[in-house]
């Protein structure tokens, strides 16, 4: 399964993911009656805008973390008849709802997933035919400044594991499309977006990355090392900057 969150602290940062839901939400063909997958949902800050466009839709909130999903019920009170809240794995098949989705989309989760193959074939699975997928995560070159400064810290006296970054799945465009064809989908559009993410030095970069980035290596290791591993990291970035790169993909199931 994922791994759990500080979703509480991560649904207070001032997080470039708002933007990246907007855009995500604003390539969504929909005319407001469909049946919607919202894909590694977290808190429910895009789920908000997807209900907006659903006047007589559902969604389908799906996310990995208990803690997430306890926000998100808090978020979306007063419009839970129209959310059905599912706590599991993106690539277990058959997905843990029943049905079919009109559409999937998702915002900053997929590349958590390191198996890509397989969570475009549990997606295709529960999609009818003629189904888009629209989905924003990060892709190749993704946090390149952040994971050569944790290289450095990790490789100062032991400090951290550089391999948690295995945890992540930065897909290129062409590996990215290959994959959708394999898992039956048509129309395929994939795309890279440079789109860094400025923030304040000190507390607020530091809260940031230990919040959204550096999860899997704090997991990693003991409680009284991860304060000092975040600083260290931020102190090796040349400005207070996450560079992040966005993958976008459209894709169409296929019939």
């Amino acid at each position: 399964m994922p791994r759990e969150w500080d979703a509480k602290t991560y649904d207070s940062l001032p997080l470039p993911h708002l933007g990246w839901g907007r855009r995500t939400l604003a390539r969504l063909p929909l005319r407001g009656d469909e049946r919607v997958l919202d894909a590694g949902c977290g808190t429910g800050r895009d789920t908000v805008g997807l209900l907006d466009r659903l006047p007589e839709g559902r969604v389908v909130a799906l996310d990995g973390s208990v803690r997430m999903l306890d926000e998100l019920r808090v978020r979306l009170a007063g419009r839970l008849d129209q959310v059905e809240v599912v706590h599991g794995d993106l690539t277990k098949v058959p997905l843990p709802f029943d049905g079919e989705v009109d559409a999937v989309f998702s915002v900053a989760a997929f590349h958590w997933i390191e198996d890509h193959a397989a969570l475009f074939a549990a997606l295709a699975g529960r999609m009818r035919p003629g189904a888009p997928l629209i989905s924003d995560c990060g892709g190749r070159g993704n946090i390149a400044a952040v994971k050569a400064a944790v290289a450095e810290v990790a490789g100062r006296g032991g400090e951290g594991d550089e391999s948690a970054s295995d945890s992540w799945e930065f897909a290129g465009v062409e590996d990215t499309r290959e994959r959708l064809a394999a898992a039956g989908f048509t129309d395929i559009e994939v795309s890279l977006r440079p789109d860094p993410a400025v923030l304040q030095p000190g507390e607020q970069l530091e809260a940031f990355l230990a919040t959204v980035v550096l999860g899997a290596h704090l997991d990693a290791m003991p409680e009284g090392e991860r304060e000092g591993f975040v600083k260290a990291v931020a102190a090796r970035l040349a400005e207070p900057v996450v560079d992040y790169v966005r993958l976008e993909i459209s894709a169409v199931r296929g019939g």
